[in-house]
């Protein structure tokens, strides 16, 4: 990876006395797959749209491509492939008559766009969907069809907000496949998500809180500097109960509930086992599966935000 692709500092934006994005700094490198993370509402969004140039920040800087987000707002969005939640597809246009009008809209030549059509027809797997109608499609191809209009003008830099919302587990993989591609040649995507486990995919992440930025790095070197215990997973017949019973002991460093399942870092292993059993089984709580797991970004996720420092 070479020169930064985006640049922002300080950047903030409020929206009369709500703080949406709270002075965030951060770069993304060319050829990047960088994640912004955190809950609804944190800010990704926001941000998103002033490097886009679609607002403009309440204070702070940005650049995109080279360009400035406040005075070369109008370059940028020549620059970009920019891919939002609400993506603008024309209902009653086909797929191919919607990749043709937004080709257009970059201003592609007729030869340009004969090739372009068919090339994003392939890159997002619709070969063979080209005359149906854009409302009948599910949403994953909709979605599908959203992106391959965002890169019909092959732009160096994508943003992609909330890509994979409201579509299943395998359309989710297809698309990070599609992100991995884009990367590979030398494309910088900046892309938003509040499905952690994607972020995995990503070289590095921004998690947000409440439009504060909590914490960047890449998501082992993460994993490794927040949470430097041991982590047991634990399955049992009362986990509410295991949980009240355990994450206020000394010897316990942070309890959380997963589902059915409860993830508890301890000062030590062994120990902890030992004592997780015993108190349990004392308690009358039937341990069904003890062992320690790999941490994963919810676990990063949820030690931070417990931090007061980060509320």
């Amino acid at each position: 990876m070479g020169k930064n692709s985006i640049e922002v500092e300080n950047l903030s934006k409020s929206f009369g006395d709500f703080r949406a994005v709270d002075d965030v700094t951060f770069s993304v490198a060319e050829g990047e797959i960088f994640g912004l993370l955190g809950a609804n509402g944190a800010g990704k969004s926001t941000i998103i749209r002033m490097l886009c140039g679609l607002l403009l920040p309440t204070a702070g800087s940005g650049r995109v491509a080279g360009f400035d987000i406040v005075r070369e707002a109008e370059r940028i969005r020549e620059k970009i492939g920019y891919m939002s939640q609400r993506f603008s597809l024309y209902e009653d246009l086909t797929v191919e008559e919607n990749l043709r009008f937004y080709g257009g809209m970059y201003g592609l030549s007729r030869q340009e766009l004969k090739a372009k059509v068919g090339w994003a027809l392939k890159l997002a797997g619709l070969l063979g969907k080209e005359k149906n109608l854009t409302r009948d499609l599910p949403t994953g191809w909709k979605q599908r069809l959203a992106l391959g209009c965002a890169l019909l003008h092959e732009p160096r830099v994508v943003f992609l907000d909330e890509p994979t919302g409201g579509i299943d587990p395998e359309m989710r993989r297809h698309f990070w496949e599609l992100i991995r591609s884009l990367s590979d040649r030398g494309v910088t995507v900046l892309v938003t998500t509040h499905y952690l486990e994607e972020a995995e995919y990503c070289h590095r992440i921004l998690l947000l809180h409440a439009g504060r930025l909590v914490i960047s790095g890449a998501p082992l070197e993460l994993k490794s500097r927040v949470l430097e215990h041991p982590l047991l997973e634990i399955e049992c017949d009362q986990a509410a109960a295991a949980l009240a019973l355990l994450e206020n002991l000394e010897w316990v460093r942070g309890a959380n509930l997963f589902g059915f399942r409860l993830h508890v870092h301890v000062a030590d292993e062994k120990e902890g086992e030992k004592k997780i059993t015993h108190l349990l089984t004392e308690r009358g709580i039937r341990l069904q599966r003890l062992e320690r797991i790999s941490p994963r970004l919810e676990d990063v996720f949820l030690r931070l935000i417990e931090d007061p420092e980060n509320r």
